[in-house]
């Protein structure tokens, strides 16, 4: 029986199963746990069940020692995790991939559909005891059907994005990506561009892309500049894809129509941040992933990928690179 710390509560499913086969401390908190105490847990501990706020570094995996063999991170990213450092160590680095396709993609449309028609200023209107009465110029939106959607990162979860837009309004649906996409090309007629190409196309933008170094503000105020007035930019990926100082210029400016995150740096988003009082930006608190369907997958895969690593097999999900 190993040890096992999960730093922060997950569905039961995955607990449940973690619990039936090691020794499993989870951390109870609403916030992490603070680096000094997630050091501490850790110790001794043959795996460790992290989020994508656990800073999982070289020290982290020191200091749980050499009876560590496997840390599973409980999302589809993992740029929280030192790969290189797990490496060097033997410990094998797991994710939840492909199961957050469909919720996130629906959390996207969402994004795209309030943030285009005003969904934020509008409810603050009503809760504020504002609404008077139905005006005619009142929280003017924009439609849909039959405009460009742009999709930057044409994987499984900006597939589903285009293929919701398209088939239900009718999208155009132009994309970058490094490699040419058949699928999507035959079921959408999508044309890959160059992401300037595409800024200056869209109706709405939508960002799927992964965080790297050539990802990180990738959109800035020279991308922003090259988007049309009305353009509604959507981030499900990850915050710091957008410089959002330069997005709250934007917004501030009438530049841009409006934007719907899912996603912000960091997390929570600061309280000064200007984009916090920009009512064309609706924020949300990362929730793509959060339906009942799969958070449970994603509990399950984590504990699937730990139970493994721990018996000496490979990790059913496990990160290579």
């Amino acid at each position: 029986m190993g040890k096992v710390f999960v730093t922060r509560r997950i569905p039961s499913v995955g607990l449940e199963r973690l619990e039936s086969l090691h020794d499993v401390e989870v951390w109870e908190g609403q916030d992490p746990p603070p680096r000094d105490l997630l050091l501490e847990k850790v110790r001794g501990c043959s795996g460790v069940l992290s989020m994508l706020s656990d800073k999982i570094d070289a020290q982290l995996m020191d200091s749980a020692g050499p009876s560590l063999r496997g840390i599973a991170n409980f999302a589809v990213g993992y740029n929280n995790i030192d790969f290189q450092a797990a490496k060097d160590r033997s410990v094998q680095v797991g994710n939840t991939p492909g199961v957050l396709t469909n919720a996130t993609a629906d959390i996207a449309v969402g994004l795209i559909l309030a943030a285009g028609r005003c969904f934020g200023p509008a409810i603050g209107n009503v809760q504020r005891f504002e609404w008077r009465n139905w005006e005619p110029m009142m929280f003017l939106g924009q439609e849909f059907e039959g405009k460009t959607l742009g999709i930057v990162g044409m994987g499984r979860i900006g597939h589903a994005v285009a293929k919701r837009m398209h088939g239900g309004w009718g999208m155009r649906i132009v994309y970058t990506a490094r490699d040419q996409k058949p699928e999507a090309e035959s079921s959408f007629h999508a044309t890959r561009l160059g992401l300037d190409d595409l800024l200056r196309q869209s109706d709405v933008v939508s960002l799927h892309c992964p965080l790297t170094d050539q990802t990180r503000n990738l959109i800035g105020a020279r991308e922003l500049g090259l988007m049309k007035s009305n353009a509604v930019l959507v981030n499900t990926a990850r915050g710091e894809v957008i410089d959002q100082a330069a997005l709250a210029d934007a917004l501030s400016q009438r530049r841009i129509f409006a934007a719907g995150l899912d996603v912000t740096t960091p997390e929570p988003i600061d309280r000064s941040d200007p984009l916090r009082s920009q009512a064309q930006c609706l924020i949300l608190p990362h929730i793509g992933s959060a339906t009942q369907e799969a958070r449970d997958q994603m509990a399950t895969m984590a504990a699937n990928n730990l139970i493994a690593a721990i018996e000496g097999q490979p990790m059913p999900f496990g990160v290579t690179r």
